[in-house]
């Protein structure tokens, strides 16, 4: 069974980026959508916040309809990633874009996580290719 928490409340602006958490079991997946920069990274803060408070012993991160990624992003990642271990949780990517892809492989992140090239069958939603 899926919950939904929705990270996107903008007090009514239009966000360019967005992150959802949904659960399977105890893997949270947060399923993030848009550009990742300096000027919105509140969501992902908090869906990252939110799947940690619950004790998530997974999170993987759904990047397929993540356009673009800085140093912003990246650094919400690594801290999330930290935080995860300090509870006994992994924190891993799926479905990245070559572009987004390309600077976790510029910064040489990508070998710190597992990265999925796609969203693992058992935790995609049913109906969604």
């Amino acid at each position: 069974m899926a919950a939904e928490v929705n990270a996107n409340a903008a007090g009514g602006r239009d966000r360019r980026f967005s992150a959802e958490v949904r659960w399977s079991g105890r893997t949270a997946v947060v399923v993030v959508a848009g550009e990742l920069d300096r000027d919105d990274p509140d969501p992902l803060d908090e869906a990252m916040e939110q799947a940690l408070a619950r004790r998530a012993e997974r999170i993987v991160v759904d990047c397929e309809r993540l356009t673009f990624c800085d140093s912003t992003g990246l650094n919400i990642l690594l801290k999330g990633r930290l935080e995860a271990r300090e509870i006994g949780a992994v924190l891993e990517l799926a479905a990245l874009r070559p572009v987004v892809a390309r600077m976790f492989d510029i910064t040489g992140a990508t070998a710190l996580f597992t990265v999925h090239a796609r969203l693992p069958d058992e935790l995609a939603v049913p109906g969604r290719p």
